[in-house]
């Protein structure tokens, strides 16, 4: 796979398997992002396995709209990863991965762009993030030191 083209990495003082926990509990991952408000599952598969579809509701400020992802990595403890379409145009890939270290883990959060060229002007009208790159690093620094405080505080 390519190289990302947003990510980031916190050490977590917490067993991969109970970081993973709290990623792939899409209600509680909600809480902790900064553009993801929350989901409702599509179809007869529910929770974090592979082929579950999810509609994500997402904001930012006061523009709302909605993505349909499919769960494509469900390995407790290693891996979590969706795909992510609007309209059924790809847009993006979210994944995160977990490495024991020490005591803890270390959580990588990465997003591949997937957004077709002539999809990046009106999805970007939509969303308000003109730099797609930029905005998603950002958000996963933020989401990554709010997962690390919710593990950690939870020990």
């Amino acid at each position: 796979m390519s190289e990302p083209d947003a990510s980031g990495r916190i050490e977590v003082s917490a067993a991969p398997e109970a970081v993973y926990d709290l990623v792939s509990d899409l209600g509680r991952l909600a809480d902790l992002a900064e553009e993801y408000a929350g989901h409702r599952w599509v179809g007869p598969t529910r929770g974090a396995v592979v082929g579950a579809r999810f509609r994500g509701h997402n904001r930012r400020g006061l523009r709302r709209w909605s993505t349909l992802s499919t769960i494509t990595d469900a390995d407790p403890g290693r891996r979590f990863g969706f795909e992510v379409t609007s309209i059924g145009v790809p847009v993006a890939r979210w994944q995160y991965d977990f490495e024991a270290a020490g005591d803890g883990c270390v959580v990588v959060e990465s997003m591949w762009e997937r957004r077709p060229a002539w999809f990046r002007v009106p999805s970007s009208t939509v969303t308000g993030v003109w730099n797609r790159r930029e905005a998603n690093t950002a958000n996963i620094a933020a989401t990554l030191a709010r997962l690390k405080t919710a593990v950690e505080a939870s020990r």
